[in-house]
């Protein structure tokens, strides 16, 4: 039996020896791309570079446009601040202008009362001819002088405080329209800036799709 075994395995090495496969022989020729590795990894470098530096990039100028946004918000809460405290500064004023208007009110009914209590015993008409005029009509005809003189600078500060007070309403109103064409102008200009950074995004991220990928820029 061990004989058997033994020849049988002879005879199996005798034929795979027989049948053993020969060399192979090629044609040789190229394969892969028409790039060279060193091109081939130069490429994925620079494609890699890229990518940090749109990452980077994106990342700049999200931050810019958090600043900005931070920085507007702050701008809107600080005008509408100063606008209240110009508001509470007119209201001041105002009410100032009300209570010298008043002390000036009081001051003229006052003195009225005190020239009306010196005109008691005078003559009070124009009709009445005195050929000699003596001291009471000539003192009747300076306290009327002075009445009609103080009630003409009375008059004449009332309307200087109502035209200062209107001055100041027209400037301040003024000041508050060109403080709102401000603040909408500086909205527009940060929206159109954040625009134009978007498009400028998406345009280079374009250009680079058609110089890694020419066959999509049609």
């Amino acid at each position: 039996t061990c004989s058997v075994a033994k020849k049988e395995l002879d005879d199996l090495e005798q034929w795979k020896k027989e049948h053993r496969p020969g060399p192979i022989t090629l044609v040789p020729q190229r394969l892969g791309g028409n790039e060279s590795e060193a091109q081939v990894r130069q490429n994925q470098q620079m494609i890699l570079m890229q990518s940090k530096y749109q990452k980077k990039h994106k990342r700049e100028e999200y931050v810019k446009a958090k600043k900005a946004a931070e920085e507007a918000e702050i701008l809107k809460k600080k005008a509408i601040q100063r606008e209240k405290a110009e508001r509470l500064e007119v209201k001041k004023r105002q009410e100032e202008m009300q209570r010298r208007e008043m002390l000036l009110k009081d001051q003229k009914y006052k003195t009225n009362e005190l020239l009306n209590r010196l005109d008691v015993g005078l003559p009070k008409s124009d009709s009445c001819q005195i050929a000699n005029p003596g001291p009471e009509s000539t003192a009747w005809k300076r306290s009327h002088a002075y009445k009609q003189a103080l009630r003409e600078d009375e008059n004449r500060r009332l309307e200087e405080m109502r035209q200062e007070q209107r001055r100041k309403a027209e400037l301040l109103e003024f000041k508050q329209k060109q403080e709102e064409e401000t603040r909408t102008r500086a909205l527009k200009d940060e929206q159109r800036r954040v625009n134009n950074a978007f498009l400028d995004r998406l345009q280079n991220k374009t250009q680079t799709n058609n110089i890694y990928h020419p066959e999509y820029t049609g």
